[in-house]
This record gives structure tokens, C-alpha cells and sequence, in this order.
């Protein structure tokens, strides 16, 4: 789950993070209001969406007065603010933060992010702050440092150090610099994060160490463990069907093709959407609805990619074991029939009562293709989406 810059900046300060004063604004009169209490200028206005490069986009903007930030607001409040993190179609704007601005003498990077590979927690940072961290693990990767962190074990002082020299800091930073990372490691690990980034973490002409930036995601499956955590999603930056999906313990998550898919199992529809574009069409979506899913879950899952209005077929693929294939059978025949399908659907199912299920599709009347495997499905589905 991800969350928007000014409520990871609550979770900063309640563990002792120092970032830049401010709050959120919904309108042009409380970004005035808040400017106001800033007690000075200029403040900075900074659209709030689930996107990076917000500030290339135009997005984020000084006002040297109060008429300006109100002016501003207005302007970037309702505005759809395209990065290349959002596509050509942008993401609506509802909501600014309003913060003091800063006086930066330097700008770094750093981020926490665990490391399967490894089995660690990895502390990243560089010099580069303020450019994209893609560009330049791209471009000059020997300018991002990397720290290792046994979970087990948890921080030491010396990774702490090893952060703050690889980032050149000046001697009067170090221990504020030390005493941040050690809170962000333990935010990291006690709000069950799967990412969490600073760009820029700035030091100022002041000698002050502060999360100019911020951002977090967290990993959905612990978070029956943060209710108040959980409480900070914002559905308006998630995609309705993706939504939709969340509703009903469906794994899916829409994307750019037209190829609709239903697998059980996530591995599975990897490979399935491989083998798609193997076959030169594109996946619409990735969909898991899970090894124990019932015939309601189908439906629900079938109805959510009729809902894409980019799909031109459907492919269907399931390998049944505590999904068993007539339940599928059963669930696909219900939702066709209830949502009216005009789509074609390419099935192709394997494992426990595979039988029962085709004979319930070869005797539901309805236009259903099967296949005798994999890649005849994909093939099938393929030719099927570009006519």
C-alpha cells in the first residue's frame, strides 16, 4: 500500500524524524491559512498524488507571499499532473501540502528496502539527492552506497556511520544524521514497510539534518497487524477495479493490454502473461483468484475484467488442485450468463475434475473456446485480439 507524502511525514514524526513544518490543504483558503501560520516566506506548494517526478510535472512550486500560495494552490488543486510515474493521462490533483522552505546547502538520497537475495534490510543512499534514483543507478551506480542490516541483529552504530561517511557529511552531521537513520530503520521494521525513500534528505545552511521528502509503502499482507496504518489508504490514487478487486481478497492489478486473464496462482500468472506476449498480444491485467477460490470469487473475478474496457478476450488458465475445475466450470458459466458476456473466453484448464468441468462448459450453451494446452491457449487468445 502507498501513501501520500504528508502522511509518511506523520509517521516521521512520531518516530522523532525531523522534516519541514506544514500540513494539508484541500482548498486555496487552507493553504492560505496555512501559510499564514508558517510565520514566514517563501513556503513551498507540493501536489499530493501516489507519483514521483511531481516537481517535473509541475507540481511542486515556491510562493513568496500569502496571495501567491493561494494562487498556486488553486492552480495545481484540480489540476491532472502528468510524471512518468502516472502515463499520459496524469493523476488528478485533490490535495496540496503546504511547508516552510528551507535554506539547502547540500541534497542526498536515502532509502530502506529489504533485499531477498540477501535476506537483509538494505540501507541505500548517495550523494545524487534530488534526481531520479533509477537515473542514476542507471547512469553512475557507484554513487549509491549500500548497507546491509541483519534483521535478526537489527542496527549498530557502525552502519549508521558507514552511511554518514559514504555520504561525505560534515562532522557537526554525523550524529544527527545517526540518530535519523536509526529511527527510520525502526519505523521500517516495526510498520512492516516494504519501501522507504527521502529525495532529498537535505542538510540546510544551518547544519540541520531534514526529510525534505518522503515515502512509504508498506506491505499489504501485514497490515491487519496497522489498523491506523490502514486507515491512511487513499482509493481515489488506486485504480477502480483494482479496488474493486480489494473487496473481494482478489489479487489484481490492471495493466496496459488486451488480454484479460484469470489464473490460480501467482506464479502461474506470470507465466501466463509471458506466454501471452510470447504469442504477440498483451495482458490486460494480472488476476490470482487464489488456490481455494469459490465459484462467487470467479464471478467476481470475471466480472472485474469485463470492467476494462480495453479487453477483447479472455484467457482463462487453471491448474486444479484446491481450486477443482468444475467449481471454476461452474463459476465462469454463472458470471457469463449474469454479465451478459460479448467477450470471447479461451479456456484452458488442467487437474482435479477436469472432466466434470469441461462437460458443465460444453453443455452451457455459451461460446467458450477451449484448449488443449498452454501455448494453444495463448495462440487461440492472441489471434482472437487482433482481429
Amino acid at each position: 500500500m502507498k501513501i501520500h507524502e504528508y502522511q509518511a511525514k506523520e509517521l516521521f514524526k512520531k518516530y522523532g524524524v525531523p522534516v519541514p513544518s506544514g500540513g494539508v490543504a484541500f482548498n486555496p483558503e487552507e493553504a492560505g491559512k496555512i501559510a499564514a501560520a508558517l510565520g514566514g516566506f517563501p513556503v513551498v506548494v507540493k501536489a499530493q498524488i501516489h507519483a514521483g517526478g511531481r516537481g517535473k510535472g509541475g507540481g511542486v512550486k515556491i510562493a513568496g507571499s500569502l496571495d501567491e500560495a493561494k494562487a498556486l494552490a488553486k492552480k495545481i488543486i484540480g489540476m491532472s499532473l502528468v510524471t512518468h510515474q502516472t502515463g499520459s493521462e496524469g493523476r488528478l490533483v485533490k490535495k496540496v501540502l503546504v511547508e516552510q522552505g528551507l535554506n539547502i546547502q547540500k541534497e542526498l538520497y536515502l532509502g530502506i528496502i529489504p533485499d531477498r537475495a540477501s535476506a537483509k534490510i538494505v540501507i541505500m543512499a548517495s550523494e545524487a539527492g534530488g534526481m531520479d534514483i533509477e537515473e542514476v543507478a542507471e547512469k553512475t551506480p557507484e554513487k549509491i552506497i549500500k548497507i546491509f542490516v541483519d534483521p535478526l541483529a537489527g542496527i549498530y552504530p557502525y552502519h549508521c556511520r558507514d552511511a554518514a561517511f559514504g555520504l561525505n557529511l560534515p562532522a557537526g552531521a554525523v550524529k544527527e544524521f545517526s540518530a535519523m537513520l536509526k529511527n527510520l530503520y525502526s519505523l521500517f521494521v516495526d510498520c512492516d514497510c516494504s519501501l522507504l525513500e527521502i529525495n532529498p534528505l537535505v542538510i540546510t545552511a544551518e547544519g540541520s539534518v531534514i526529510a525534505l521528502d518522503a515515502k512509504i509503502n508498506f506491505d499489504d499482507n501485514a497490515l491487519f497487524r496497522h489498523k491506523d496504518i490502514a486507515g491512511y489508504r487513499d482509493t481515489d490514487e488506486e485504480d477502480p477495479l483494482e479496488v474493486e478487486a480489494s473487496k473481494f481478497n482478489l489479487n489484481y492489478i490492471k495493466m496496459d493490454g488486451n488480454v484479460g486473464n484469470m489464473v490460480n496462482g501467482a506464479g502461474l500468472a506470470m507465466a501466463t502473461m509471458d506466454i501471452i506476449k510470447l504469442a504477440g498480444a498483451e495482458p490486460a491485467n494480472f488476476l490470482d483468484v487464489g488456490g481455494g477460490a469459490s465459484a462467487e470469487m470467479v464471478e467476481n473475478g470475471f466480472r472485474i475484467i469485463l470492467g476494462d474496457k480495453n479487453v477483447k478476450g479472455i484467457f482463462i488458465n487453471i491448474f486444479g488442485g484446491i481450486l477443482r475445475c468444475d467449481v471454476l466450470a461452474e463459476g465462469v458459466v454463472q458470471a457469463a450468463r449474469k454479465t451478459g458476456m460479448k467477450v470471447p473466453v479461451v479456456i484452458r484448464m488442467e487437474g482435479t475434475n477436469v472432466e466434470a468441468g469441461r462437460k458443465i462448459l460444453s453443455e452451457s450453451g455459451l461460446n467458450l473456446i477451449t484448449a488443449v494446452d498452454l501455448q494453444d491457449a495463448a495462440q487461440k487468445v492472441a489471434k482472437i485480439v487482433r482481429i
